[in-house]
C-alpha cells in the first residue's frame, strides 16, 4: 500500500534537506524515486530541488501535480515507487494528488513545505493531509534574534500577498516572542485571566 509522510515547519528549518535525505535513502533501498517542485520556485535552479546550503537533486518543476504523470509518461509513472514533493504549499491540487497517489496508485509520497504563512495562517492544503498521513515531522529553525527554537517565518517586508517567494532577504525564522514583537500586522490575542480560568 501507499504512504504519505509530511515534513513541515518554518523557513530555514531544513525541510528540503530532510526531504532529500528521505528520497536518497529510498533510492538506496532500490526504490524508483522522482522529485517534484513548483515551477514558481526558481530561486536556485529550475530543474533541481536545492537546499539553502547548496545540496541538490534533479526534479520535475511543474505548475500543478495533476500534470506529473502526463509529463513523465504513464509507463514511467507506473514504475515510480516514491514521489518527493518540495515547497508543497504552492500546489493547489496537493491534497487530491497525494490521496490518489497513496490510496489508489500505491505510491510513497513524501511532502515537504510550510504549514503556515507569515501571518501564521494555514498555507495551501498541507494541513488537510494530516488525517491521511502515516507520519508527520515538524521541524524548527533557530531564531535570528535570540537563537532559541524558531517555529515561525517572519516577513521582513511590508508586502501583504500570501505567496512571496524569497530567501533570507525577505524572511527570517523567529521564536514566538520575537515574532510577536517584530511581525507587522499581527493581532495579539487577548489572553485575559478570565479566558484562561476553568472550574476545577
Amino acid at each position: 500500500m501507499g504512504e504519505i509522510h509530511l515534513i513541515v515547519g518554518p523557513m530555514f528549518a531544513g525541510k528540503t534537506t530532510a526531504l532529500l535525505r528521505r528520497i536518497t535513502s529510498e533510492a538506496d533501498l532500490g526504490r524508483n524515486v522522482a522529485m517534484v517542485k513548483s515551477n514558481k520556485d526558481t530561486r536556485y535552479a529550475t530543474d533541481a530541488v536545492v537546499t539553502h546550503d547548496g545540496m541538490r537533486f534533479p526534479c520535475w518543476a511543474l505548475p500543478d501535480l495533476s500534470s506529473f504523470d502526463r509529463r513523465i509518461g504513464s509507463d514511467a509513472y507506473a514504475k515510480v515507487d516514491v514521489i518527493g514533493i518540495d515547497e508543497a504549499q504552492f500546489f493547489d491540487d496537493l491534497y487530491a494528488f497525494c490521496c490518489k497517489a497513496a490510496d489508489i496508485d500505491r505510491k510513497i509520497v513524501i511532502v515537504a513545505g510550510l504549514d503556515g504563512d507569515f501571518l501564521r495562517n494555514s498555507f495551501g492544503s498541507i494541513l488537510r493531509l494530516v488525517p491521511h498521513a502515516d507520519s508527520i515531522v515538524k521541524l524548527t529553525a533557530r531564531c535570528d534574534v535570540c537563537c532559541k527554537k524558531a517555529c515561525f517565518s517572519l516577513r521582513k517586508t511590508q508586502t501583504k500577498q500570501t505567496e512571496l517567494i524569497g530567501g533570507s532577504d525577505i524572511y527570517m525564522p523567529t521564536c514566538r516572542e520575537h515574532y510577536l514583537q517584530l511581525q507587522p500586522g499581527v493581532e495579539k490575542e487577548d489572553a485575559s485571566v478570565d479566558a484562561l480560568c476553568f472550574d476545577a
